[in-house]
């Protein structure tokens, strides 16, 4: 598989092929790209333009297209030989048990070192930080629950100041944020699951229903503090509690989060980069039935990203 996902975000913009290569025309100029180096196109701009070409010319060199609409991918463009490449959907529908437990305990792994790795950072010195840092590093079947508690409670503390806040998809308080947020975590996860080829459908912890992608919701978790950390900095900015809405202003500011630089392994990267290494990673131990290869992220820089 080709390198390289390109992700069009430009307000207005024009798609077309020429010579080979993917041309972009925008107010800010032409830029133009290989189609033999691109893995996937993943097109935000709510206003492109795509001329057949681009679509016939994709399709010859194997490069999918995915269509979004507030993000979220809306439509798939396939070339028929990727729409119909069984060995990787095999792979992902007949994972071995132990193998998806491995990899779900690295993603839960970094999820809660992301946790405690936040929580330290907005409540420095705070006494319940040591048991968290032992949750966080601990191997035991409730771990998840048992942090996600007691983070929870610091971040009720510092950020919601209350006692009554409950982490709830249908809470109060700071949850319409959090939800919006991870609205759009979801969505930068599924548009790099398409784009390397996987089936969001088939999960290794989530529950599949109808309609749901339980492989995003796997993939998002280590994720999920730097959506946390944005609205707690948006908080910290609006500190009173009617601005604690989702308006335009916060839409704007929220969704700029996977632009954020992190560090992951030897690179630094901004976080839409880390969650396509990690979703890369992630294919390569599906198609290698071994969980070495998958890398999700875990924070080692000593200062969240504002």
């Amino acid at each position: 598989m080709s390198y390289h996902i390109v992700s069009i975000d430009s307000p207005d913009c024009s798609l077309s092929c020429k010579d080979g290569q993917l041309t972009c025309k925008s107010a800010d100029g032409e830029r133009r790209l290989p189609l033999e180096d691109i893995a996937a196109i993943i097109v935000t701009s709510f206003s492109a333009s795509i001329h057949s070409k681009l679509l016939l010319e994709a399709a010859k060199h194997g490069v999918g297209l995915i269509i979004c609409e507030n993000f979220k991918p809306a439509s798939l463009v396939l070339p028929a030989n990727r729409a119909t490449d069984t060995l990787l959907t095999r792979a992902q529908a007949y994972i071995p048990a132990q193998l998806k437990q491995r990899l779900w305990q690295k993603t839960i792994d970094s999820k809660c070192m992301n946790q405690f790795s936040l929580a330290a950072e907005l409540a420095p010195g705070d006494e319940r930080l040591e048991r968290l840092g032992k949750l966080a590093r601990g191997r035991f079947a409730s771990k998840e629950a048992e942090c996600a508690k007691a983070f929870w409670r610091i971040y009720a503390d510092r950020v919601a100041e209350t006692d009554d806040f409950r982490r709830r998809r249908d809470g109060d308080g700071p949850n319409p944020l959090l939800n919006y947020g991870y609205a759009v975590l979801l969505s930068t996860v599924l548009q790099n699951l398409f784009a390397v080829g996987l089936d969001p459908t088939f999960g290794i912890a989530h529950a599949t229903r109808e309609n749901s992608t339980p492989l995003a919701y796997d993939l998002m978790e280590p994720f999920r503090p730097c959506v946390d950390w944005r609205v707690a900095d948006w908080i910290r900015r609006h500190p009173d509690e009617k601005d604690w809405q989702v308006t335009r202003e916060f839409r704007q500011w929220v969704t700029a989060f996977p632009l954020e630089k992190v560090d992951y392994f030897d690179l630094t990267l901004d976080i839409r980069g880390v969650i396509e290494g990690a979703v890369r990673s992630f294919r390569q131990a599906v198609t290698t039935a071994q969980s070495g290869p998958y890398r999700p992220w875990t924070r080692t820089t000593t200062k969240w990203a504002g």
